[in-house]
């Protein structure tokens, strides 16, 4: 493999550093009594407010509708996440330094479907979130279900939630066209023929 692959191949696991600093999701809430907004940042390893009193303020909310209180500690994920990201920047760097088209491609098929475990792990937590209600919440609407959109918008009752992929997602979605791009263009290079002089 050439070395300008390599290069690229260990850009495309460097890359992922950025996520450990970067959000990779939002999740912003508009309402009658937060006419700005409030949201929430979720990156690899923390949940937090987009401003300091949001995430309270979420809670504070999801309260009165029986829903669970949002905090990094009762998340299990944010505590793998950071380790799966490390394994994934160590693999990288070892298949750019070996240059070994196999071993790129594991990396490459390993991150797609990390990606989609990702996705459908964050849909059931939602889905968690927005339909395990408490009994005892101070406002019950039957049959009424308060799980935010995986995409997109959605309306639940007064508040318009919208879910959106942040800065983290797309470092990581580069990662991973980057990745594909260097196995691409490796395979292409072999089927060159080299001419002596």
């Amino acid at each position: 493999m050439k070395t300008s692959n390599k290069l690229w191949m260990a850009l495309a696991a460097l890359l992922l550093v950025s996520v450990y600093f970067f959000p990779i999701w939002s999740i912003q809430l508009h309402a009658p009594q937060y006419p700005e907004g409030i949201g929430m940042n979720i990156s690899i390893n923390n949940v937090e407010g987009k401003t300091p009193h949001d995430l309270q303020n979420i809670n504070g909310l999801n309260h009165y509708i029986g829903m669970k209180h949002i905090s990094a500690d009762t998340i299990p994920e944010l505590k793998i996440m950071p380790l799966i990201f490390g394994f994934m920047i160590i693999f990288g760097l070892i298949a750019a330094a070996l240059g070994n088209r196999k071993l790129i491609a594991a990396w490459l098929i390993l991150f797609v479907l990390l990606a989609i475990a990702g996705l459908v792990d964050f849909y059931i937590w939602e889905y968690n979130y927005g339909h395990d209600l408490s009994p005892d919440a101070p406002i019950k609407v039957p049959g009424m279900s308060y799980q935010p959109p995986l995409l997109g918008k959605k309306q639940l009752l007064n508040i318009t939630a919208i879910s959106l992929p942040h800065i983290g997602f797309f470092i990581a979605l580069i990662s991973m066209g980057l990745g594909g791009w260097v196995l691409w263009k490796s395979k292409k290079d072999k089927r060159v023929p080299t001419h002596k002089s």
